[in-house]
């Protein structure tokens, strides 16, 4: 189990190398995390929900996702509650102090898919949630020492040294962990180095020295490695001001599945800029609304910052628009929630640009989609992930044809697009076709698929280089005859 001192100090990466490195030794390997938090998420062969990291971790397997292999996600919708997903079926929204007194039914589902999991693969790697060290959530834990113990499971320990002061994360992480738990722990890492390795190595012989754990090594820091953000919305990269195409996206308070916007993110001819609250909306080609995990709550939120008058502007001036789920919802007339499924009872008016009306049910649809752009003919291969059912006049122009049945919409005057597929970018031929739509000449898009396959090996490679495998191999109990380099 690879824990962490903190959030995004490297465990979703170091999982997702350290698969990578085992399946290309042609083992059976999967990934698990027992619990997540996490607004990306992804559809899996099962048909369930788990966390977005996971599916990534399953690629470097060479596996499709399963809902095994994170049984509990829990998708924020405020700032206290959140709805509770396990093994792929959302159950209940339950605040904060709700799901502590639930966590006993989840050890429940957390504990049957790791051991279903153990009896089809020789490995499984699991990781952590945040901090062994949260004191608060120590309670019935099932995302970290907690599920260590029960499954009986060694601990590697990861620190982030770009953050500055990883001896202080790692020591003051051990400091704070009982006695029993400490034993666990079987070894450290010091992920996203830069510089001269040898001004570090007295630091790294203190470490061992105080702690009593080897240090397995120093991964270093890849300059722009792209593995898909389990939850916070990525840096901005570098300005692109000779880009020919401008993109730009509102960073919702609830924003959901923002790695649909990675294809366009790396794109050497597009320059796509997330705007956040009290930011002057810029002049673009192209404004996508992303998905929401509160689809009124953030579109109340866009009209107070101010965004629905930019875009009709936007649209006077030639301007293209595309709604992605939540996004989709809001162009629509109006949202009807009266079940209370993401806040208070009651209806929304939609910003009315497109002719159709959505209503929040219970069950969610969650299915891998494949497809075309109704327009191009362009291949597409996405999810939907929605509780919302969409209904009006609108949808007779509509934007895909998946498998023999219409989806989305597409006005009439053709400046704006809504669908509920996410990865709409993913397929460079969909891309392209999408990015002259909006106004871009001979769009050239990258094969995203083999870029994400190759950042996986970039860091497969790091972790071979520069980590002691023997001793992670000896954790896992693999003989010398089951390793195949």
């Amino acid at each position: 189990m690879v824990q962490g001192t903190m959030s995004d100090v490297g465990k979703s990466a170091l999982v997702a190398g350290l698969c990578r490195v085992f399946y290309r030794r042609g083992l059976r390997v999967a990934p698990f995390k027992p619990q997540n938090m996490a607004l990306n998420s992804a559809v899996t062969a099962d048909g369930g929900e788990i966390g977005r990291a996971q599916a990534v971790q399953a690629m470097a397997c060479g596996l499709a996702a399963h809902s095994d292999m994170n049984p509990v996600l829990l998708k924020p919708n405020s700032d206290i509650g959140a709805q509770v997903i396990i093994q792929g079926r959302a159950v209940a929204n339950l605040d904060a102090a709700a799901y502590q007194d639930y966590k006993a039914v989840a050890r429940g589902a957390v504990l049957e898919s790791y051991r279903r999991l153990c009896s089809r693969f020789e490995i499984v790697l699991v990781e952590g949630a945040g901090s062994p060290a949260e004191i608060n959530l120590r309670h019935h834990d099932i995302a970290n020492m907690g599920f260590a113990e029960i499954a009986d499971c060694p601990v590697i320990l990861i620190g982030d040294i770009d953050r500055g002061g990883v001896f202080a994360q790692i020591v003051g992480t051990l400091a704070l962990l009982q006695t029993h738990e400490r034993k666990r722990v079987k070894g450290i890492v010091i992920n996203r180095f830069r510089g001269d390795l040898a001004l570090l190595t007295p630091g790294l012989s203190w470490l061992a020295e105080h702690t009593g754990l080897p240090v397995l090594g120093v991964l270093p820091y890849l300059p722009n490695l792209h593995l898909e953000a389990e939850d916070a919305v990525q840096p901005q990269r570098q300005c692109k001001p000779a880009a020919a195409l401008r993109v730009i996206v509102p960073v919702l308070p609830r924003l959901s599945n923002h790695t649909d916007f990675d294809p366009l993110r790396l794109h050497p001819m597009v320059d796509l800029r997330f705007v956040g609250a009290g930011e002057t909306v810029p002049g673009a080609d192209l404004v996508i609304l992303p998905g929401s995990k509160n689809v009124r709550s953030d579109l109340a939120w866009l009209r107070g910052q101010g965004w629905e008058q930019e875009i009709r502007r936007h649209l006077r001036y030639g301007g293209r628009v595309i709604g992605l789920c939540g996004g989709f919802q809001m162009l629509g007339r109006a949202i009807h929630d009266p079940l209370g499924l993401e806040g208070a009872a009651g209806s929304s008016q939609g910003f009315g640009l497109l002719d159709v009306e959505t209503t929040l049910e219970p069950n969610k649809q969650l299915r891998v989609v494949r497809g075309t752009l109704a327009a191009s003919q362009a291949e597409v291969l996405g999810y939907e992930i929605h509780a919302g059912v969409t209904t009006g006049a609108g949808l007779s122009s509509p934007a895909l044809d998946l498998e023999g049945r219409s989806e989305g919409a597409i006005s009439a005057d053709q400046q704006i697009l809504g669908t509920y597929v996410h990865g709409l970018f993913e397929s460079s031929a969909a891309c392209d076709a999408l990015l002259l739509w909006a106004g871009l000449s001979r769009p050239q898009s990258p094969d995203y698929r083999r870029l994400r396959e190759t950042e996986i090996d970039r860091l497969a490679d790091a972790i071979e280089r520069h980590l002691d495998l023997a001793v992670i191999e000896r954790l896992i109990g693999l003989s010398t005859a089951e390793i195949v380099p």
